[in-house]
């Protein structure tokens, strides 16, 4: 993404009430896939590149032999927990 679109991003998430800003590293070159709900057997919704940031709204769920994280911003879903550097 561009400086100026991360900035306009970074803007709007500070406007976020709640939740954590984390930062998506899929550790490769691919995008990181949003999903409607937590488990690989969701529809892709959405998917984001590395760099950008999410607000993560603390919600956690274990599916398909890993954790799940819920995001808020900048769409509505569910990443894998690991790629937003959460160890659970």
């Amino acid at each position: 993404m561009s400086n100026e679109i991360n900035k306009i991003n970074d803007e709007a998430l500070d406007q976020v009430v709640g939740g954590v800003k984390r930062t998506v590293n899929t550790g490769t070159s691919q995008n990181a896939a949003v999903r409607a709900g937590a488990g690989k057997g969701y529809a892709v919704i959405d998917s984001l590149p590395n760099g950008t940031n999410v607000n993560a709204t603390g919600r956690f769920r274990q599916a398909d032999g890993r954790s799940w994280a819920q995001i808020d911003y900048p769409i509505d879903g569910w990443i894998a927990a690991s790629i937003l550097g959460f160890d659970r």
